[in-house]
């Protein structure tokens, strides 16, 4: 083989093996490229869900609070009316005990 020959194949495997290496140093920027990306994506869908977790507990708090406010009313309503009730029974109970003692 021509010393030219050797020369070419020399320079081919040198050309390849370089070829390699930037082929490596790109595929490791890459991968590191794509977990930082990666890593970016999780901490803004964790950001977004925490910022939407915070929301829901508040629609829920004020959901909360609208039908305990409603509830105590129908409650107190509820209250009153059984107040009145008894109130109403009692003069009528009261007339039935004086009755009961006067004709005793």
């Amino acid at each position: 083989m021509s010393f030219e020959a050797i020369a070419g194949i020399a320079k081919a495997e040198a050309d390849a093996k370089e070829l390699i290496a930037a082929a490596e140093v790109k595929a490791r920027q890459m991968s590191a490229e794509a977990e930082n990306e990666g890593k970016a994506a999780v901490e803004a869908a964790c950001a977004k869900a925490d910022s939407e977790l915070t929301e829901l507990r508040k629609q829920a708090d004020a959901k909360a609070m609208t039908e305990a406010g409603e509830l105590s009313a129908e409650t107190e309503n509820r209250k009153a009316a059984l107040r009145a009730r008894a109130e109403a029974r009692l003069e009528k109970a009261a007339a039935l005990v004086v009755e009961r003692i006067v004709n005793s």
